[in-house]
């Protein structure tokens, strides 16, 4: 199969489906491909979500895949001292508990009614280059062998994107640059409320990360973790399984599914454009280094490409220099944001659980409705000044 489009997205996640989205919406004829038969399996994600990201790209919340509403965290230290805050002013506004599975179908179909071709269970296994520059991607489908030529290709394959190295770009990640984590879908399992996103932090309980539990209906939660690569002394589902026998009100719950993934945790790509190619979401590891998170990122980068990318065919231009539009965009909007969260994760991979304990007895001593990064070193540095120096690099 051999055919002709302005712009070839690979990759149907959340970035994908935004970039494949807004390209058909700006007029340009799109293809968004994905290797999966099912859109949104498997889940590699806690499936929180903040609203904002919804309302920018006027998306709204469907209780099919907006399970849950959270408007409030838990943070508890390793000791267990226990951090509470209103979540309308944390993390941005009001949260939802995801169903992944459906959410991302759902994207897909968006970009779909706007005009964009979807191929499904169609593997990308290389770029066609033409003087220099990427000109299509070829691959594999259930039909069999496919070339699909193309005036841009939009890199959303996600962590170690092939495409992106492919095309020349450094995607290499060290060990101490990925996150590992791990999931269990859990019924019949206890929590202190639905609308409460709660976190656990210790060394023992994940190394260089945290434990979560995300309520998603009755008796019903995501209970996972992330590890960093080279502190953790085992794989992430070892973490996760000591972490379930060790809380009352989870040892006793079903496990009804396990996921697991990594995250990259590095910080942005250094480039994320060539001639003819643009790359996004985790693909281009736009990524919160601190939590791991990235379907907000993911899907604001996503639009922006989307957009570039037609507005550029349509005046003939696929150059680096015309693209690098979209780099200067995304970068405007999360870029400092996301050099902070880098910041954040270094300094917090640093801190003992005796630290971590010290951080939270502060913390606890406050009461939060809202809280900024800013605010929270405030409180930190007056009751423990001897932390500044681990914490300078957040300042």
């Amino acid at each position: 199969m051999k055919e002709k489009y302005d712009v070839v997205v690979v990759g149907a996640g959340p970035a994908g489906s935004m970039a494949a989205r807004a390209t058909a919406r700006g007029g340009a004829r799109v293809l968004m491909l994905d290797k999966r038969r099912e859109l949104g399996v498997p889940v590699q994600c806690g499936e929180a979500l903040n609203e904002g990201v919804l309302k920018e790209l006027k998306i709204a919340p469907d209780p099919r895949w907006a399970l849950n509403k959270t408007n409030a965290v838990k943070l508890v230290s390793p000791s267990g001292i226990e951090v509470r805050i209103v979540e309308k002013e944390v993390m941005g506004k009001i949260g939802y508990i995801l169903d992944r599975k459906i959410f991302d179908k759902h994207l897909a179909i968006l970009a779909a009614k706007e005009g964009a071709d979807v191929m499904v269970g169609a593997l990308a296994t290389g770029l066609m280059i033409k003087d220099g520059r990427v000109a299509g991607v070829k691959g594999v489908g259930v039909g069999g062998k496919f070339e699909f030529f193309s005036d841009i290709v939009i890199a959303a394959d996600g962590v170690g994107s092939r495409v992106a190295r492919w095309a020349g770009l450094n995607t290499a990640l060290k060990l101490v640059d990925i996150e590992s984590g791990a999931q269990f879908q859990m019924v019949d399992i206890d929590f202190e409320s639905q609308t409460m996103m709660e976190f656990y932090f210790g060394n023992k309980i994940a190394a260089g990360g945290y434990a979560w539990v995300f309520p998603k209906g009755d008796h019903m939660a995501n209970v996972g973790l992330g590890v960093l690569g080279g502190r953790a002394e085992g794989p992430a589902i070892d973490y996760l399984r000591a972490f379930v026998e060790k809380m009352p009100n989870l040892r006793k719950g079903k496990i009804i599914e396990i996921n697991a993934g990594g995250v990259p945790v590095s910080g942005p790509l250094e480039r994320t454009v060539k001639d003819g190619l643009l790359v996004v979401g985790d693909a281009a590891r736009q990524v919160n280094a601190l939590t791991g998170g990235g379907i907000d990122h993911a899907m604001r980068a996503g639009d922006i490409a989307g957009e570039v990318a037609a507005k550029a065919v349509s005046e003939g231009d696929t150059s680096e220099k015309r693209l690098m539009e979209y780099e200067k965009r995304w970068r405007e909007l999360m870029g400092k944001r996301l050099e902070r969260y880098l910041k954040a994760k270094n300094v917090l991979v640093s801190l003992t659980d005796d630290d971590l304990d010290k951080l939270a007895k502060a913390l606890s001593e406050v009461k939060f409705e809202g809280i900024s990064l800013t605010g929270m070193l405030r409180v930190l540095l007056k009751a423990h000044p001897k932390l500044l120096w681990k914490l300078r690099g957040l300042m």
